[in-house]
């Protein structure tokens, strides 16, 4: 399989990612060893300096409007009728699908509303996507937003 020195997975993890991806082992070494040359913070996650450091798109023109792209496809994600607004109901709707009937609805709500109040600049009980952006930068991104590998 190659120099296995500098590759930390065991073969039933690569057996099971190529099971799950359909990667070849090769392709799956190949993919991990890029992955831990670039998590600087070695914690298994990503971060947007991270991307950013991807010689590719740090000289691309274009590389901080791909990282962006990240972020829209986050922000999609909660915007469940496409009005380019998060609303407390897609808030509660996504909180619903995520933890299912393990969180009180009163704590929902609550949650909802802290999300709401915290990131809402202007006033209009929605979040734009600039509103959802600047929420990120605020926050522990590696943390809250991160790619996860093997954990």
């Amino acid at each position: 399989m190659g120099n296995r020195s500098s590759l930390l997975l065991r073969e039933e993890e690569i057996a099971q990612i190529q099971q799950e991806t359909g990667f070849t082992p090769s392709q799956i070494e190949r993919l991990y060893s890029r992955f831990t040359s670039l998590d600087r913070g070695d914690c298994g996650t990503l971060s947007r300096d991270d991307f950013l450091r991807i010689p590719e798109l740090a000289i691309n023109p274009l590389g901080e409007r791909i990282v962006n792209s990240f972020f829209q496809v986050a922000f999609k994600m909660y915007d469940l009728d496409n009005d380019d607004m998060i609303s407390k109901d897609e808030l509660l709707a996504i909180l619903h699908m995520m933890v299912g009937t393990n969180i009180s609805e009163e704590q929902l709500n609550s949650i909802a509303e802290r999300t709401i109040l915290e990131a809402d600049e202007d006033g209009d009980q929605m979040i734009s996507f600039e509103e959802f952006c600047k929420a990120l930068q605020r926050t522990d991104v590696e943390q809250k937003m991160s790619i996860r590998f093997l954990n």
